[in-house]
């Protein structure tokens, strides 16, 4: 989202293009919608994509049974969202941006279905 910020201060083509990436290939709705935004401050001819739905990276509950499973028995939230951190920050971050302030509740629901 910052570096969405910044680059709409720039109206350079290179800039644009980065944006238009960024609208259509963002994994993180509130993302597309910046990039969105930004185009259009800067006088761009674009559409804002639709809301994907299902899961925003796929295979996402096999790589979350895959951490959980690398921990030890008994191990904590907390120990789990470290790992996960540490080992596949992409899926982190993606589902951090999209879930916002519910992102805790919604990780701590999904390890304890693990």
């Amino acid at each position: 989202m910052n570096a969405v910020e910044e680059l709409g201060r720039w109206n350079t083509p290179k800039t644009i293009d980065v944006l238009k990436h960024r609208l259509n290939n963002d994994t993180v709705y509130q993302v597309q919608e910046a990039a969105y935004h930004k185009l259009k401050q800067l006088g761009e001819d674009v559409q804002l994509p639709s809301r994907k739905t299902g899961d925003l990276i796929k295979g996402v509950t096999k790589i979350l049974v895959r951490i959980k499973k690398s921990l030890p028995a008994g191990h904590s939230f907390e120990e789990f969202k470290e790992k996960l951190k540490k080992m596949r920050l992409d899926v982190y971050d993606a589902y951090e941006g999209e879930r916002g302030a519910d992102f805790d509740k919604w990780l701590e629901t999904v390890w304890a279905s693990l």
